[in-house]
């Protein structure tokens, strides 16, 4: 019994001995990885940009934008680096970021009310990763003409309003487009309903990832300009830096 004893704590000793050097090793490994991480970890600041601070460097699904601040909606998004996604508001025809609250309150005076903004020359953009799914040009040709309606209207200076037929996946919306071009602007659009206006939704890839616009729909009324202004903002925040740049409407 205690030679058997003794041998079987004989070998807990020798084992304990043998896997000292390979826990030694393992935790100048994992040491080396920490302070490795640590030191490559990108280090942008945690806290959200000024409203006043110049535009900021940010990629949605590995592109590179660069984002006024005060544009941006939500101040957890008001940073610089890597985003799943970013909410954007600027004020049209300027494409320069809405007046904050309290700079309008000061020049306004602090007697004065202060009236909430107006949403008519408000255009949202949001930027995110487009996936899987198919571009807007592919679903201008392979997935819209399976829901729309057999005849278009026509609409203001060369456009053609097709209205989506019910029970689709767009039922309620008019799928607006040049007429000559369909490819050269197009949009999805809601249609006015008692005191609701009506707003477009206008889609356009920038490589990897997808830019929504939302506008009044009343602006169709002047669409050339509209789509003018739509790529000076692209412009804008998509710069251009030599590795050319992928754009699909």
């Amino acid at each position: 019994m205690t030679a058997h004893a003794f041998s079987h704590g004989k070998y807990r000793l020798k084992a304990g001995v043998l896997m000292l050097p390979f826990a030694v090793f393992a935790a100048v490994i994992l040491a080396i990885g920490a302070f490795l991480l640590y030191v490559l970890w990108p280090s942008w600041p945690n806290v959200p940009a000024a409203l006043d601070a110049p535009a900021v460097p940010v990629t949605v699904a590995g592109v590179l934008f660069d984002v006024p601040p005060a544009a941006i909606r939500t101040a957890v998004q008001r940073h610089p680096g890597a985003h799943e996604r970013i909410d954007l508001v600027f004020t049209w025809p300027s494409l320069t970021p809405p007046e904050p609250a309290a700079q309008r309150t000061a020049r306004e005076g602090d007697a004065a009310p202060v009236a909430p903004p107006s949403v008519s020359d408000r255009l949202f953009v949001t930027i995110a990763g487009r996936g899987a799914v198919l571009s807007p040009v592919e679903r201008l040709r392979t997935i819209y003409p399976r829901y729309v309606e057999a005849q278009a209207a026509a609409g203001a200076d060369g456009l053609a309003i097709l209205p989506f037929r019910a029970a689709t996946p767009y039922e309620g919306e008019d799928l607006v487009y040049v007429a000559a071009n369909p490819e050269q602007f197009f949009a999805r659009c809601t249609v006015k309903v008692r005191a609701v206006p009506g707003t477009c939704i206008h889609e356009r890839s920038l490589e990897a990832a997808e830019m929504t616009l939302r506008f009044p729909r009343e602006w169709l009324q002047d669409w050339r300009s509209v789509a003018a202004g739509f790529e000076r903002l692209v412009a804008q925040l998509h710069r251009e830096d030599g590795r050319g740049m992928t754009q699909d409407r």
